[in-house]
């Protein structure tokens, strides 16, 4: 595990001590070893520290081992992390995409319940100049408008945290991994 510079740029290096290379992984998962998935605690704290480096920048990811791992498990570790991250970046990705096909389909119904409160609303307002008709049309009004609440929610707020989240996946799916040895 040769030294190629990655201690001397801490800048965009996410750096990881552990005892061995098992601890990197998830130990329960039975996958061979390329597809297995990271250890939870691992995947969060890598996750953490590339949330606060510059977007703009490459990620590297220097793993420090008290013990030496096999060379043939040495070898697949840099693309077994790359492929996880690729399947957790496309997994947000599919979640993205259904959160707007569910922001699509709740504009939709929205709008045409928007429109129907509207309408009855309106109804109760030429049927007779009473106070009640016009709570009730108010009422109408105030429901359809409610109803708007979850799709204008999806497209002002919910979209952009899952955006950030797969772009900094992604990001983490073409970081360069490298092992160390601790001194």
């Amino acid at each position: 595990m040769p030294d190629s510079g990655l201690s001397r740029d801490p800048s965009n290096v996410i750096r990881l001590n552990l005892r061995d290379l098992s601890q990197l992984f998830n130990s329960m998962d039975p996958s061979p070893f390329r597809d297995r998935d990271l250890d939870p605690n691992a995947e969060e704290f890598i996750a953490s520290w590339a949330r606060e480096l510059p977007p703009s920048e490459e990620l590297k990811l220097a793993v420090t081992l008290s013990t030496p791992p096999p060379p043939e498990r040495a070898a697949e570790t840099s693309e077994a992390v790359r492929h996880y991250f690729e399947a957790r970046a496309e997994n947000k990705r599919r979640e993205f995409r259904q959160l707007m096909r569910r922001g699509r389909v709740s504009l939709v119904i929205g709008l045409l319940f928007l429109a129907v409160c509207l309408t009855i609303g309106n109804f109760f307002e030429t049927m007779a100049a009473s106070p009640v008709s016009g709570i009730l049309k108010e009422s109408f009004v105030i429901v359809g408008w409610v109803a708007m609440w979850r799709p204008i929610e999806i497209y002002l707020y919910d979209w952009w945290p899952m955006r950030a989240e797969w772009r900094m996946l992604r990001r983490l799916s073409q970081m360069q991994v490298e092992l160390l040895q601790a001194s």
